[in-house]
């Protein structure tokens, strides 16, 4: 598996040296008076994609902080059922009550 993968990010890789051999173009960048510069239209294509996935891991970041903050409010509610499961049956404990943000996950 691991021959595969070198083979498939060998041929990424070529397609990445051939893609900018042959896209060597300036292209003219203005942008009101602020930006005027000349860059390589492969260059501008990179960018745009280093953006983009910049762009989609910031999002991610986001979103998987926002798992552990539920997972772990759903743990302590776990610890709480638990601890009132263990106890006597005439025994009973206020839970604390739901969010609304958890109720509508």
């Amino acid at each position: 598996m691991k021959l595969l993968y070198t083979i498939i990010g060998m041929l990424v890789i070529l397609f990445v040296i051939t893609f900018s051999l042959k896209n060597t173009n300036p292209v003219h960048l203005l942008y009101y008076d602020v930006i005027d510069v000349n860059v390589p239209s492969y260059m501008l294509i990179f960018i745009s994609f280093g953006v983009g996935v910049v762009f989609t891991g910031l999002l991610d970041f986001f979103e998987r902080m926002r798992l552990v903050r539920k997972a772990s409010r759903l743990n302590r509610r776990i610890k709480v059922l638990e601890k009132e499961a263990k106890k006597k049956p005439g025994e009973t404990e206020v839970l604390p009550p739901e969010s609304e943000e958890a109720s509508t996950l």
